[in-house]
């Protein structure tokens, strides 16, 4: 029997498809379940709680990670989804999730299979169904699997951001029952492959990655997209086997290493290349990672490779190496202005160097110097150093005079604040615009789906669902849009509190600084401070809120020295907070 409290409904759906069950058929579904079993007024009264856009294969959502956060203030009656995997296809999540919900004393019910773990029975059904969910989940991971195996067998390229040094071309066979059959293999640019062999050369040399970044920026070369080479592109080649000569090393470090190897020894010829699929995992939102060797699906390509397997295994040993010893620097900084203070040539962030050497009041004496300065030794930028002790202690200077009345920065503000009501009228009128288009386009997208239920099967069908799949990437933008502009319009209208609670901030920052820490000053100044650029002569400091500028000028002591100090070669600067 279930106890008293509200019944909750759930639902959830990956993405619009213009099939299936949409969220609204869902909760229209549970409701009715409830009408027929518990009475109208639970169905009228019943919370909801909705994800779309999100998969099965996690519990990380919104919506349901908020629902179980209310269930244990809320004591809900029971939790009713149109469909068990509605809520996961995990069998360790849901027994989680099932025991979770038995200790709240909280049922869940599940209308397509009929499921109620208010009984034995059904919470035994309930594991046995879940367990077939996450059948149904391997074996379509499987099935992917067994399609990357038959891909590897062709050596074929799948399309995407081609490595540097190669481009992607179409070949064409006709097969035994004469179908022509098209698929892509990478095919060399020479004037970019030598970049990459210059590349593995260098470091073979030196050993370090740093060594062979600052090689191409003093050269002036660049990265397939014309950008500079970092660290991390050079590493991203350097360990890319799809520059690996198929040959007798190859053949035996990728044996060593238990990859699943789709090609014979014989195949090894020494002068294809390697594709290796299932290589990186990719993950909405987050940067790829490489997955373990094992996991590679691994096969001779149809492209040529243009470094020796000698050559790149003890490339992949030095990367290795590197990886184990690699210093990390201490969290601990004196420099104020790391991450604010910008490089006026080039647009580089300025990070602090430390010197051997303390200054009269005993503070370490350190220097700002650009990055890309640093990295190219002064031969893409040549950027004067600054003084970080002079220029940090004036930054915090000028900040305690700004809440004064009367002052450039307060009378700014003010102004500010009286044009903001101006530019309202303008954005009112862009919103409903942005809303009138999006209730249009919704409008349009449900004609379509209408018309694609009564043309299943025919030669339209296709045509329909692609112009509903255009609709909704249209939409989705659309409606981005509009909430940018509905968080612009609520940050003007919180403009007043927001500029008068700046002021405070500032009287407050004048009154309390000399007593803070490193770190409270650096987060103090933050709160004000949007950049910082330095010419080599004076620093630009740019401020929040207005578009109030203060000009440093040049003092004798803002250089000098600490300049000539960091030349020789001054400690490596602390802080991972540096750019």
């Amino acid at each position: 029997m279930i106890a008293a409290g509200p019944i909750v409904i759930y639902s959830r759906k990956s993405k619009f498809t213009g099939k299936g069950e949409s969220i609204e058929n869902q909760i229209e579904m549970c409701r009715q379940y409830i009408r027929l079993q518990f009475g109208d007024d639970a169905a009228e009264q019943a919370l909801v709680y909705e994800d779309e856009g999100f998969s099965g294969g996690t519990l990380e959502r919104p919506q349901f990670k908020k629902m179980m956060a209310d269930a244990k203030s809320k004591h809900f009656r029971a939790i009713v989804v149109y469909r068990l995997d509605r809520i996961s296809r995990n069998i360790g999540d849901f027994a989680k999730l099932i025991e979770q919900l038995n200790g709240m004393k909280i049922d869940f019910i599940s209308i397509k299979e009929q499921f109620d773990t208010s009984s034995p029975m059904g919470r035994a059904m309930m594991y046995i169904s879940s367990v077939f969910s996450q059948l149904e989940r391997e074996t379509i991971a499987e099935r992917i699997r067994d399609n990357m195996h038959e891909l590897a067998k062709t050596g074929r390229w799948l399309g995407g951001n081609t490595p540097t040094g190669y481009e992607s071309e179409s070949v064409s066979h006709v097969t035994i029952d004469g179908k022509t059959k098209r698929a892509c293999k990478l095919k060399i640019l020479p004037e970019e492959i030598g970049i990459v062999k210059r590349i593995y050369d260098k470091f073979l040399e030196t050993g370090s990655l740093t060594k062979t970044e600052t090689y191409l920026l003093q050269n002036g070369y660049t990265t397939k997209n014309g950008k500079q080479f970092t660290r991390f592109a050079v590493k991203g080649i350097l360990s890319n086997p799809v520059y690996l000569i198929a040959d007798e090393s190859a053949y035996d470090y990728l044996t060593k290493n238990h990859v699943d190897l789709f090609s014979e020894q014989r195949d090894f010829d020494g002068v294809h290349g390697i594709m290796a699929y299932n290589r990186t995992l990719q993950q909405p939102g987050k940067a790829h990672q490489i997955r373990p060797m094992e996991e590679w699906i691994v096969s001779v390509g149809g492209h040529q490779g243009v470094i020796e397997g000698k050559a790149w295994v003890r490339v992949q040993t030095a990367l290795e190496q590197n990886r184990s010893k690699s210093y990390r620097r201490p969290r601990s900084n004196v420099a104020l202005l790391s991450g604010l203070l910008i490089c006026g040539n080039c647009g580089e962030f300025m990070r602090p160097k430390l010197s051997q050497r303390r200054n009269a009041t005993g503070e370490t004496i350190y220097t700002y110097l650009c990055s890309m300065k640093e990295r190219s030794r002064g031969h893409v930028c040549n950027m004067k150093n600054c003084n970080g002790n002079t220029l940090d202690a004036d930054v915090v200077e000028q900040l305690k005079h700004l809440s004064e009345d009367g002052s450039d920065f307060i009378q700014q503000l003010e102004q500010s604040k009286r044009a903001l009501p101006g530019s309202r009228q303008s954005y009112d009128a862009e919103i409903s615009r942005l809303e009138s288009e999006i209730t249009a386009n919704e409008e349009e997208i449900k004609g379509l789906v209408s018309a694609l239920g009564r043309s299943s099967g025919t030669s339209a069908e296709r045509y329909i669902m692609q112009q509903i799949d255009d609709l909704y990437e249209k939409g989705e933008g659309l409606k981005r849009h509009l909430a940018e502009l509905n968080e612009l319009t609520s940050s003007q209208a919180l403009s007043d509190i927001e500029f008068d609670l700046l002021a405070q901030m500032l009287a407050t920052f004048q009154n309390t600084v000399d007593g803070m820490t490193v770190e409270q000053k650096r987060a103090a100044i933050r709160t004000f401070v949007k950049e910082i650029i330095w010419d080599g002569t004076d620093a630009h400091v740019v401020l929040f809120g207005s578009e109030y500028e203060y000009k440093f000028p040049q003092t004798p002591n803002r250089q000098g020295d600490v300049d000539e100090a960091a030349e020789r070669g001054a400690a490596e600067p602390l802080g991972e907070d540096s750019k």
